[in-house]
């Protein structure tokens, strides 16, 4: 979600970023972005402004917290929240009319929950004590993993966030059942000194928590901007015409790819006006059974009990004909006087092509190569690589 013109630091591998504290145009470098398209909107002055603030934290973990002190925040403002126990140390990542939204959105009720308030905005010690805290997060995931495997326990830790204030680490991990970690928060809070919180997450948040980049050569939608996780079944392939392969349907998290429910309805409204797969048409010849479906040119595959190799394709009108003459006790001769020509897409010509950065033609790799047997014959020193000269006659005359 990074823009073009965030470019990097000196060692070339982190983002410098914009500076434009969350107001850039094309979408900003952090996970679950939001674009505040009402930030330049001047307010009513007379209007009290909305009271909760979406606070973002490491990854794609965002909370609500009331602005009690009435504190003038806008993006990228680093605060002081209240933490479980001590403070926490947050970036303001939307404010005013949009975080109602939000909570609509996430099924946040401020009523019902307990509020949590904003202390200050962060202060240089807060910052650096936060950023000590940061650089801990790497050895303490490593001690963990180290202690689980120890422990032989079945679980995954994937990520660690340090609290703000350093005294509370929370560990996110996956595991198919039920684990028993206790052992392990006993040995890992005797070690690192820290209060220690076990959370796990399904395979779904780890990859929105981690980031990567999906088939589509684009970053993963867990980690940009989706939030609810809905349930992904083989059907929504079945119904889109995909075969059932369970390397190219599943994603970077192991489960189906949550872009198969992207254009289901419309593939599901398409299918309205298709017959029934369970339909049969009875002919002269046999019962033919359907096969498959083109939903883009509106042709149905059909092929006889006995030959199922032989495909026959009917289009929509052609079905409805015969199905109705099926209805009324008529059979037809056969399905080939119903059949459609399918028009096959003729490959373009070499000649279309053209080379526009004159890098030679399009087989020159297709050359063949010259036999290592045949050697060429070096040239002498002294003579001209393009053109022989003739052998010196001697001026004596022959005996």
């Amino acid at each position: 979600m990074a823009c073009t013109g965030c470019g990097t630091r000196d060692d070339g591998r982190v983002p410098a970023g914009c500076k434009s504290n969350g107001s850039c145009g094309t979408g900003g470098c952090d996970k679950l972005e939001v674009f505040d398209w009402l930030g330049n909107l001047q307010m009513v002055e007379s209007e009290p402004g909305f009271a909760w603030v979406e606070v973002r934290f490491k990854s794609t973990r965002k909370e609500f917290f009331y602005n009690n002190e009435k504190l003038p925040l806008q993006q990228g403002t680093l605060v002081a929240v209240e933490g479980s126990p001590g403070h926490d140390i947050g970036t303001v990542s939307l404010t005013g009319e949009l975080v109602k939204a939000q909570m609509r959105k996430t099924r946040f009720d401020p009523e019902q929950e307990a509020p949590r308030k904003i202390f200050r905005v962060a202060r240089e010690a807060d910052v650096e004590r936060w950023q000590e805290a940061i650089k801990k997060e790497d050895e303490f995931m490593r001690h963990a993993r180290k202690v689980a495997l120890d422990l032989r326990l079945s679980m995954k830790i994937s990520d660690v966030e340090c609290q703000g204030d350093g005294s509370k680490a929370t560990f996110y991990y996956t595991a198919d059942g039920r684990v028993d970690f206790r052992e392990l928060i006993k040995i890992l809070a005797r070690d690192l000194r820290v209060r220690i919180e076990m959370r796990q997450i399904g395979y779904r948040q780890e990859a929105g928590r981690l980031g990567g980049i999906g088939v589509c050569g684009r970053e993963l939608c867990c980690s940009t901007w989706l939030k609810d996780f809905r349930s992904v079944t083989t059907a929504a392939a079945r119904y889109q015409q995909l075969s059932i392969n369970p390397q190219k349907l599943a994603g970077q998290c192991g489960k189906l790819k949550c872009c198969l429910n992207y254009e289901l309805d419309t593939y599901l409204d398409a299918l309205k006006g298709f017959p029934s797969p369970q339909l049969k048409l009875k002919t002269a010849e046999g019962t033919a059974v359907h096969q498959k479906t083109d939903i883009f040119k509106g042709i149905v595959y059909y092929s006889y009990l006995d030959r199922p190799e032989v495909l026959i394709p009917l289009s929509l009108e052609a079905i409805d004909e015969v199905a109705e003459q099926n209805k009324q006790g008529l059979i037809p001769g056969s399905l080939a006087d119903f059949k459609v020509e399918v028009k096959i897409n003729e490959p373009l010509d070499q000649d279309s092509f053209t080379n526009v950065i004159e890098e030679g033609s399009l087989d020159r790799f297709d050359r063949k190569k010259r036999n290592s047997g045949q050697r060429r014959r070096p040239n002498s020193p002294g003579r001209n690589r393009n053109q022989r000269k003739s052998k010196p006659q001697s001026d004596a005359p022959k005996s």
